[in-house]
């Protein structure tokens, strides 16, 4: 069901949002977006933008006209001791709004009681999956392997190995310098699916930056239980160039194959850079050269199926 305002055909194909985000300040509390709000720390700058509700009236407000059929709504770092509280009230804003139709939790990975807050996610029955970023270095030049936290933590690995036991998958975020560390952990558990958050972050746009950024893309793809999201293409301080980004939209369509592609909006994210009509309409001109029906895949049915969302 298109979640636009009203009921008449849309013109546009359908689109699936692989990750978006929503959130209350009346229900929950967001560090990030309150007590602890820090433009310094944030990879995009200043957000003061967000420090507000985003409700599903918004995102549907932002996203008309653009057929979004189905979405996947990944935690928003909300107060990690309300953890499932967050599931529980996405559950009742499916029920009301008739979205977000999958939901990727947090738990961390690495506490004692990591397997009973998984379980406590799957009590509710749109849960596909578990968003638990590791501990990463600030810079290409920095280290923290083997700390605790981290992708080389043997606490940490256990905790991740319990989502394939228990048919969750894991929303991989990290910056590009982690990139082929991460592809030791995927290749550690081939039956865990795996899908990479924001096209693994090509932040560094120069042609060092994209030489490690492409080398790392590179050594996860060789995992062929990774997929890889095509969203939040926005750097700190700059505008949203479509020519710029859609070379890393090629280049990842070309590491990755079209099959393992999705398209997914970031938003209210990536609202301080771009609207959301505009973000559609530049990853179909960016995409328009796979051909209608893989480019109907990577903007639509890959998500549906990673999520296994059925309309």
């Amino acid at each position: 069901m298109s979640l636009d305002a009203h009921d008449e055909p849309a013109a546009d194909p359908p689109v699936v949002d692989a990750h978006h985000h929503l959130w209350s300040f009346d229900e929950g509390r967001y560090p990030w977006l309150q007590q602890d709000y820090d433009a310094g720390r944030f990879f995009l700058g200043e957000h003061r933008a967000l420090c507000q509700d985003f409700l599903p009236a918004h995102y549907r407000a932002a996203s008309a006209g653009c057929n979004v059929v189905a979405t996947v709504h990944v935690e928003a770092e909300r107060d990690r001791g309300e953890q499932v509280a967050e599931t529980a009230w996405l559950h009742r804003q499916h029920a009301e709004h008739g979205f977000p139709n999958a939901v990727v939790a947090h738990a961390w990975l690495d506490r004692p009681e990591t397997e009973e807050r998984l379980r406590e996610h799957l009590r509710y029955p749109l849960v596909r999956g578990i968003r638990s970023k590791p501990v990463t270095a600030p810079t290409p030049d920095a280290s923290v392997r083997g700390q605790p936290g981290t992708l080389q933590d043997e606490a940490w690995l256990r905790g991740l190995a319990l989502l394939p036991e228990l048919g969750l998958s894991w929303d991989l975020r990290v910056p590009s310098w982690h990139l082929a560390e991460a592809a030791e952990v995927a290749a550690m558990f081939p039956r865990l699916a795996i899908v990479l958050n924001h096209h693994g972050f090509a932040w560094d746009r120069s042609e060092a930056g994209m030489q490690r950024w492409r080398q790392g893309m590179e050594r996860l793809a060789r995992e062929p239980n990774v997929h890889v999201k095509l969203s939040e293409f926005g750097l700190r301080d700059s505008p949203w160039i479509e020519a710029d980004n859609g070379r890393i939209v090629r280049e990842t369509l070309d590491i990755f194959g079209w099959e393992r592609c999705m398209f997914a909006s970031n938003f209210p994210v990536a609202g301080l850079r771009i609207r959301y009509p505009e973000l559609v309409a530049a990853m179909r001109r960016m995409t328009a050269y796979l051909g209608t029906d893989r480019q109907h895949a990577v903007m639509c049915v890959n998500a549906l199926r990673f999520y296994r969302i059925c309309l």
